[in-house]
């Protein structure tokens, strides 16, 4: 229903405006609740496969030996995995570790593990690739990138100089 005022000397109606505008808010308030609920679902699922391990996967490949290693869920990772794939020569180091300078810094989250296991693939600085092959105590602080699920033969595949590496996505 309709009604009319006067407003400084002008009539106006307005209740008309206000019902119609009424129902365009309530046609824009359900349509806003179905997209984010569209968006909640999608991110759930997102969210979902983020937690999958598999997700995670890549392959490193050493001379003729192939290694599946797992990375973590952190934003060094995720931008390691943006750069994949790739293969370089990593040098060696100590007698338990190849390294690698990338070109570009990673966000880091370092911390001193106390203990490399061989298998860890680590960021030393901002962009020193590490691929330890040896456990052994440290005093050195690094960001976890990930882990080699299966190291047999990982030291083998090595040697004691610099190897090309390849890493890829599964």
């Amino acid at each position: 229903m309709a009604r009319t005022e006067k407003i400084n000397g002008v009539r106006c109606r307005y209740v008309g405006i206000l019902q119609h505008s009424k129902v365009q808010t309530n046609a824009m308030k359900h349509s806003l609740i179905t997209i984010f609920s569209v968006l909640y679902i999608f991110n759930g699922f997102a969210i979902q496969d983020n937690a999958n391990p598999a997700s995670n996967q890549m392959r490193i490949k050493i001379g003729s030996s192939t290694f599946t290693a797992t990375l973590y869920n952190n934003a060094t990772a995720t931008a390691f995995r943006g750069m994949l794939p790739m293969t370089i020569k990593m040098s060696e180091l100590n007698g338990n570790e190849k390294y690698f300078d990338l070109s570009v810094d990673l966000p880091t989250n370092t911390s001193n593990p106390g203990k490399i296991q061989g298998g860890d693939l680590m960021i030393y600085g901002s962009n020193t690739l590490v691929l330890f092959y040896n456990t052994f105590s440290t005093s050195y602080s690094y960001t976890r990138l990930g882990r080699i699920n299966d190291t047999t033969e990982l030291g083998a595949a090595v040697g004691s100089g610099s190897v090309t590496v390849t890493y890829e996505l599964e």
